[in-house]
């Protein structure tokens, strides 16, 4: 019933997923969602581990692009700050955002995975496109009014997958 909310891997953080990890399973793009993912909702600046991270993936020839359903105004003003590229007004739960990441970077869709702390917009997208799916927990425990909506249902739709698929677990790393 609620499979297409079922993400491929969780994790607690961004921070276990290393360039090593994503290549053994032929990751060459990561596509994630902004707020609570990378930063903070309330804290557009982002961290050094953040910083660490995005640079690590360059380094890998990983790109990172942010896919986010924020106005491009809102978005630009983290992206430009971390030297990525971003698709804004993104649509999410529907697969639009993804695709067209996916199309202008020219990369296959089994090569790319999503990141995102939401079943509900982040996970379903990336189902929806074909593309790996990562839920996260959310960088900080606060959310926009928007999120705290989703987040009512998500617990459920949360609850029903675990008792259904043993294998939805946090995990500290994707394999």
């Amino acid at each position: 019933m609620f499979s297409s909310y079922k993400p491929n891997w969780m994790i607690e953080s961004i921070y276990q997923i290393t360039p090593e990890q994503l290549k053994s399973v032929g990751i060459k793009v990561v596509l994630t969602d902004l707020d609570n993912t990378l930063i903070a909702w309330d804290y557009p600046d982002g961290t050094i581990e953040l910083r660490n991270w995005l640079q690590a993936m360059r380094q890998a020839d990983i790109s990172v692009v942010v896919v986010s359903n924020n106005s491009a105004q809102r978005v630009s003003r983290v992206t430009d700050k971390l030297g990525v590229s971003y698709i804004a007004r993104a649509l999410k739960p529907f697969s639009f955002g993804i695709n067209r990441a996916c199309k202008q970077l020219n990369v296959d869709k089994k090569e790319a995975i999503m990141l995102g702390d939401q079943l509900m917009t982040d996970v379903k997208a990336a189902n929806s496109a074909g593309v790996w799916s990562v839920l996260t927990k959310p960088v900080v425990v606060t959310d926009g009014w928007k999120t705290r909506f989703n987040r009512f249902f998500e617990r459920k739709i949360m609850k029903y997958l675990q008792k259904k698929h043993s294998d939805m677990k946090w995990q500290g790393e994707i394999k």
